[in-house]
Order: C-alpha cells, then sequence, then structure tokens
C-alpha cells in the first residue's frame, strides 16, 4: 500500500505513521511490521553505494510505480543529504528512454515538493534555496 492510500482512510495519522500501511500492519499483522521494519533496516545500512545514491535509486524506483508520495519522500531525503535540484530532476529524466516522458514529468512536481522540503530543513548552505524550485 502505498502513502498515498491515505486518502482511504482520513483516520491514518501521517505524524505517528508515515506509511499508512503500517497502521494498518501494526493493527493486523504486527509480526509482519516487524519484520518488514527489520528488512528495511538491513537496506538501509548498505555500506554502498553511498546514502545520496541510495535515495535518488529509490526516488527513480517510485517513479517507475507510480508513487508520487514515495517520490516526494525521496527527493527530501536526497535533498536532506547534499542531492541539488539538477541530481534529483537529472535522476528522473533518466528514466525517460525506458518508461517515457509522461511518468518523468508527472513526478517532478512531487520531487519538488520534497527537495523544497529536504532545503527548509538544511543547513547545507550551498544556494539550494536559489534554484527557483
Amino acid at each position: 500500500m502505498s502513502a498515498d492510500h491515505a486518502e482511504i482512510d482520513p483516520d491514518v495519522n501521517q505524524d505517528e505513521w508515515p506509511f499508512p500501511s503500517e497502521k494498518f500492519l501494526h493493527e493486523w499483522a504486527p509480526g509482519v511490521l516487524q519484520a518488514q521494519n527489520a528488512w528495511m533496516a538491513s537496506i538501509d545500512s548498505l555500506r554502498a553505494p553511498d546514502r545520496k545514491t541510495h535515495e535518488l535509486i529509490r526516488m527513480v524506483c517510485t517513479v517507475i510505480a507510480r508513487q508520487p508520495g514515495g517520490v516526494q519522500r525521496h527527493a527530501r531525503l536526497a535533498a536532506e543529504v547534499g542531492a541539488t535540484w539538477d541530481e534529483i530532476a537529472g535522476s528522473i529524466l533518466l528514466t525517460e528512454p525506458a518508461f517515457g516522458i509522461v511518468l518523468a514529468i508527472q513526478a517532478l512536481p512531487a520531487a519538488r515538493r520534497g527537495f523544497k522540503q529536504g532545503m527548509s530543513g538544511s543547513t547545507r548552505g550551498d544556494g539550494g534555496e536559489s534554484l527557483g524550485v
């Protein structure tokens, strides 16, 4: 279930549960949620690629999966660890030859929102805020 499914259940508190599926798994299958969290922690602990590349790859996967919530989240996380808007937009545009321009264009607004969120919480001071995004 994607983050976009919050529309299905307006009672899902996004502050408590980053993904609506976590609330449901917690209620219905807590063992599955624990196993999923352990598995994700293992993926997050990979030593390579570096964290910025890791987030860009995961963002591109969510572009391909047509998950704008995931695009926004991973664009934010990528920006928080140093990705520029050019790196985020360029990574999305790399999906175009295999998956078409429509997916790339549809993903850019969510990526832009995530980038802005990541920059607003960032103290990098590399001028990313002046990119006009």
